[in-house]
């Protein structure tokens, strides 16, 4: 994924990292829509594509785009340390959501649903 624009890029620690956290946001509004919600916590975003957008600060980068049903997914790059605060980060911006993490070697290292 390219760099979002802004002052509040990816650290360079998890830069260039595999994508370690994915989602669903079941029922969940457009891209476009989730986009604006990060953009309104802070976080700078840019189109992706023609329908899928990236959004990133510090500890995260994430890849919002919707698959052929009704359903918006996630997937990217997260400080396993900031877990919790992502999946917070989603139940303040009202997205339900279901997210998992994993580690180093591919294996799921924690789930949250909210």
């Amino acid at each position: 994924m390219a760099r979002c624009p802004g002052n509040r890029s990816l650290d360079p620690a998890w830069d260039g990292t595999g994508d370690n956290v994915y989602g669903v946001l079941p029922s969940g509004p457009a891209p476009s829509d989730v986009a604006g919600r990060f953009a309104g916590a802070g976080w700078p975003t840019r189109p992706a594509s023609w329908s899928s957008y990236e959004v990133e600060t510090g500890w995260c980068r994430l890849e919002i785009d919707r698959d052929g049903a009704a359903v918006t997914l996630l997937s990217g790059v997260v400080d396993p340390r900031r877990f919790d605060d992502l999946a917070a980060l989603l139940t303040r911006l009202d997205l339900r959501h279901e997210l998992e993490l994993y580690g180093d070697r591919g294996a799921l290292v924690r789930e949250r649903k909210g």
